[in-house]
């Protein structure tokens, strides 16, 4: 079974930083991309940012120059560091993963679509 565990959400200062991780477990082969999205309370859920395989990342206008993405395909984890830290950034964080590779026996692979985590908080405020 494969499944998106995040973690590193939490309460922090206005100017502060966060680093939130998600590790993709199960028999994985691959995953296309992996990305973070974020809904605040009464709005829609937006995407924060993104990274494909071959390190190609993609950020929403409101995080641009504050926030950076990484992932190690080795340890099948995404990471979002997110430094200036506004109260406008208060939200449920999620992990999102698209075309997971795995394998359920040697040589037999499938391909999920549009995975998601449970989200995990963060909260800026004084």
């Amino acid at each position: 079974q494969v499944q998106l565990v995040e973690s590193g959400g939490g309460l922090v200062q206005p100017g502060g930083s966060l680093r939130l991780s998600c590790l993709a477990s199960g028999n994985i082969f691959r995953i296309e991309i992996m990305g973070w999205y974020r809904q605040a309370p009464g709005k829609q859920r937006e995407l924060v940012a993104s990274i494909t395989d071959r390190d190609i990342t993609e950020y929403g206008d409101s995080v641009k120059g504050r926030f950076t993405i990484s992932r190690d395909n080795a340890k099948n984890t995404v990471y979002l560091q997110m430094n200036s830290l506004k109260p406008e950034d208060t939200a449920v964080y999620y992990c999102h993963a698209d075309r997971i590779t795995y394998y359920t026996s040697p040589g037999i692979f499938f391909d999920l679509w549009n995975v998601w985590g449970q989200g995990t908080q963060v909260t800026v405020s004084s």
